[in-house]
C-alpha cells in the first residue's frame, strides 16, 4: 500500500470517526436533556401546588425512568470518550506517516 493511499484510508477513518463522535454527542445531550425533565418533573410531584398528594407509583416510575436515562447517559459518555481515543490514535498515526 502506497503512503497516498494509506493517508486517504487514515483521513477517511478519521472522517468516520468524527462523525460518530458527533452523533454520541448529539445522544449525549438528548439524554442530558431527558434527565432534567425528568428529574423536574419528579420535583413537580412531589411539590404538588394544589396540596394533593403525589401517587407512589408516579414517583417510582418516575424514578426508573431517571435511573434508566443516567445509565444510558453514562453508557454514552463511555462511548464518547472511546472515539475521542480512538480519534487521537488516528491523528498520532496521521502524524507519524507524514514525518517519515
Amino acid at each position: 500500500m502506497s503512503d497516498s493511499e494509506h493517508q486517504l484510508e487514515l483521513v477517511g477513518a478519521f472522517e468516520e470517526l468524527e462523525q460518530l463522535v458527533r452523533h454520541l454527542g448529539d445522544e449525549l445531550a438528548t439524554f442530558r436533556k431527558r434527565a432534567l425533565i425528568a428529574e423536574g418533573r419528579l420535583k413537580d410531584f412531589e411539590g404538588s401546588p394544589d396540596g394533593e398528594p403525589v401517587s407512589s407509583e408516579d414517583v417510582r416510575r418516575l424514578e426508573r425512568e431517571n435511573a434508566t436515562l443516567k445509565t444510558r447517559l453514562e453508557t454514552t459518555t463511555a462511548r464518547a470518550r472511546e472515539m475521542l481515543e480512538r480519534v487521537r490514535f488516528l491523528r498520532q498515526q496521521h502524524v507519524r506517516g507524514v514525518e517519515r
